[in-house]
């Protein structure tokens, strides 16, 4: 028996589907990632949604579409690729963020809120509206000549 007869179907990928790349995929992946970019460029520019939290909400949702349109139409991921195990890493990477992400949120909004003081407890500050101009050099006083010169004037 040859080594290529042991090696033989080595090759074979056990099942698994593999990766159907397309110039249209890539199209579609294009033009939808424009259109999710453009609609929220828009909202905010027009300023279509009044409410903060609310347009903070409806970007991150289209920011969150982005995502998985770029993972899916150019990164090739999915459930069937190497068993799964891309996919499962990724939510574990995705899971692994919103807890570092929302800790973060969490610790920082509670530093200012217990540490940094309010603006009510401080006094107000009186500054002038236009800057004071500089003192001029202070010069000595002019002294008597007579106590420098160790004569008397008698």
């Amino acid at each position: 028996m040859s080594a290529h007869d042991l090696h033989a179907g080595h090759d074979d990928h056990h099942g698994e589907e593999e990766i159907h790349v397309t110039t249209g995929g890539y199209v579609t992946g294009f033009i939808l990632a424009v259109i999710l970019t453009v609609i929220p460029f828009w909202l905010v520019m027009a300023k279509v949604i009044d409410n903060r939290a609310t347009a903070a909400m409806v970007l991150g949702l289209f920011a969150a579409v982005q995502v998985v349109v770029h993972m899916y139409f150019f990164l090739h991921m999915n459930g069937k690729i190497q068993g799964g195990w891309t996919m499962l890493s990724t939510i574990f990477s995705v899971v692994f963020v919103a807890i570092t992400l929302a800790g973060t949120l969490w610790v920082m909004f509670h530093m200012n809120t217990n540490m940094m003081p309010s603006h009510t407890d401080l006094p107000p500050v009186d500054q002038p509206a236009v800057a004071a101009p500089a003192p001029a050099a202070v010069q000595p006083a002019a002294e008597p000549a007579a106590a420098h010169s160790g004569h008397s004037s008698n």
